[in-house]
């Protein structure tokens, strides 16, 4: 043997995307701090208390519908190893997302003609919400480090059986 090791497998079942969609979840928590900070002294300078209220409802909903998405398949992931994962995984995804559109829509009519919310605030600071979340997503996905096949066991291997590395 070289010194290398497998990797072991996951002792309760858990799928090894969780650590990897906990920490999307820690840094665009980050991010959107940063843009909470940074958007809401904009929108102060720009249209003072009204900019401010603006750009922490953009950051805010821009939280939720990062969150909604990673949050709703580590919620799935606990399914895992039942017969019931698929269909559980889709139902809960899906539904998340429909939970998201039908709250955009609902955020969108509601504050559409408020006069307490400075639109292009509230635009701008969603839209670098969104974008910051993306990149999280892309830096976070790249440095994984995630197996091509994961959470597999062969046929007729054990947990224990490892063939040796040459």
């Amino acid at each position: 043997m070289t010194g290398t090791t497998p990797a072991k497998q996951p002792a309760n079942n858990t799928p090894s995307s969780n650590p990897v969609l906990r920490r999307a979840l820690t840094l665009g928590g980050f991010v959107a701090l940063g843009i909470a900070v940074v958007g809401g002294f904009i929108g102060f300078v720009v249209d003072g208390g009204v900019g401010l209220l603006s750009a922490l409802i953009g950051t805010g909903l821009a939280v939720i519908f990062m969150g909604v998405t990673a949050a709703t398949i580590l919620l799935a992931n606990r399914f895992s190893g039942s017969d019931l994962f698929v269909g559980a995984f889709f139902g809960i995804v899906l539904g998340g997302w429909l939970l998201k559109f039908v709250v955009f829509l609902v955020v969108v009519i509601i504050l559409k003609d408020q006069a307490w919310v400075n639109p292009v605030v509230l635009f701008l600071s969603l839209i670098a919400g969104v974008i910051g979340s993306l990149i999280v997503d892309v830096l976070v996905m790249m440095k994984s480090r995630m197996p091509y096949v994961s959470d597999v066991t062969l046929p007729n291997q054990s947990t224990d059986e490892r063939p040796e590395q040459k």
